[in-house]
């Protein structure tokens, strides 16, 4: 079964909470956290995306990039925005977005189980972004943000929560995209000897939704440490890292969906005709149109919208790779008409999360940034979790997950 353990947190002081709380390393470029920074001094940012305190032209894999996260850390520690808690807690972190509410479990999740595959993984790796996050962990010694992990349903560890939310949370702020975020320390002692005892008796598994490459930093940088340290014993820090697991049922993916820059050659009508020997082809106008179902997709074109719903044969029900729409999509159209090989590589191709918005995708095509526009329905979480129970690994950019973690409610020191 499953490592979930406590841990002493270094949390903000609760009057700058919403101060310090930043999005994601990962989700905004050097240049948008420059102008997020611009007035707030406390902005975890600071520590997760330190070139906003370097010139513009700094090499964002430089030593001194990292040198500066160190210092930013050491510095809002210094001035007292964070104190660390005096036990190992786990902690609960919940957010509210159009009116529903999840909660995880914030704790650590063991480097063992990342390395001996407890920790399923559905999306590959970059080695270039992998050891930038691991130069991160480095050199400020932390897990500065949490991993979004999520896990299959257990009625028990909901008991808990439960009883623990009935409390008033330690923190409890609505950011600038109306979204909410509470925040609850769990001391009870029972609550964090029981938590702690399901994960290790009846979690079997715990699964990657958002994050893989600070999940495999984190993991790869303990794993480093401990081969490096000739009186490890394996109750060292190192040996965890920290992860918010969600319950399954409370989470949903939204959409991923595609752009591409022009149509290989090809006219609109051209296209159009090739996409018919694999897809039924609806014409929706100028009304925006969104996929209602798996296999049907919505296209953006020459200022109007398409339904495209994908013919029998062009996907295997038995396969569960093959028969997500994202495979459908590049076998059926990227690949053969558009020329795109690769997704990881190709330069032709962006990906456009479905936060945006379909208004989004007409934008970029309208502006003539790009030609053409693909919707996709989302997957589900049990697709998910299926493909990573048999080892599979998703096509680039499938899952998109809102609303995001905020960093700076607490993070793990490796010490």
């Amino acid at each position: 079964m499953s490592i979930f353990r406590p841990f002493k947190g270094f949390r903000p002081k609760k009057d700058k909470v919403d101060k310090v709380a930043s999005r994601p390393y990962d989700v905004l470029n050097s240049a948008e956290a420059r102008e997020e920074v611009k007035d707030n001094p406390y902005s975890f940012l600071h520590v997760v995306k330190p070139e906003v305190d370097l010139p513009e032209n700094v090499d964002l894999y430089s030593q001194q990039v990292y040198d500066k996260a160190k210092e930013n850390l050491q510095h809002l520690i210094d001035e007292g925005m964070f104190f660390q808690d005096d036990k190992p807690y786990f902690y609960i972190y919940a957010q509210t977005m159009n009116g529903k509410t999840q909660y995880g479990l914030v704790g650590c999740s063991g480097v063992e189980d990342y390395m001996n595959g407890i920790i399923k993984k559905h999306e590959l790796t970059r080695p270039d972004k992998e050891e930038d996050r691991m130069n991160h962990v480095r050199n400020t010694n932390v897990n500065a943000e949490p991993v979004f992990f999520t896990y299959r349903d257990n009625e028990k560890i909901d008991a808990i929560v439960n009883e623990v939310i009935k409390e008033l949370p330690e923190y409890d702020f609505t950011t600038d995209d109306g979204f909410g975020h509470h925040f609850w320390v769990i001391k009870n002692e029972d609550y964090i000897k029981d938590i702690q005892n399901i994960f290790a008796e009846e979690i079997k598994y715990q699964y990657v939704a958002d994050g893989h490459h600070r999940t495999a930093a984190a993991a790869l940088v303990g794993n480093e440490r401990k081969k490096n340290n000739p009186n490890h014993t394996g109750d060292e820090e190192y040996n965890f890292f920290m992860s918010v697991l969600f319950p399954a049922s409370q989470l949903t993916i939204i959409d991923y969906n595609r752009v591409v820059k022009d149509l290989n050659g090809l006219s609109e009508q051209e296209f159009i005709e090739k996409l018919k020997n694999s897809f039924e082809i609806e014409e929706k106008g100028e009304t925006e149109y969104k996929p209602c179902c798996l296999h049907n997709f919505s296209m953006y074109l020459g200022g109007k919208w398409y339904s495209l719903t994908a013919k029998a044969g062009t996907y295997k029900e038995d396969d569960p790779i093959g028969v997500l729409d994202v495979t459908i999509l590049t076998n059926e159209v990227l690949a053969p008409h558009l020329d795109i090989q690769d997704l990881r590589r190709s330069k032709r191709i962006d990906f456009v999360g479905g936060i945006r918005g379909l208004g989004e995708l007409k934008r970029r095509v309208d502006s003539g940034e790009m030609k053409v526009a693909f919707a996709l329905y989302p997957v589900s979480m049990d697709q998910l979790m299926n493909i990573a129970d048999n080892d599979l690994i998703m096509p680039p950019k499938v899952t998109w997950f809102e609303p995001k973690l905020r960093s700076g409610l607490v993070f793990h020191s490796l010490d």
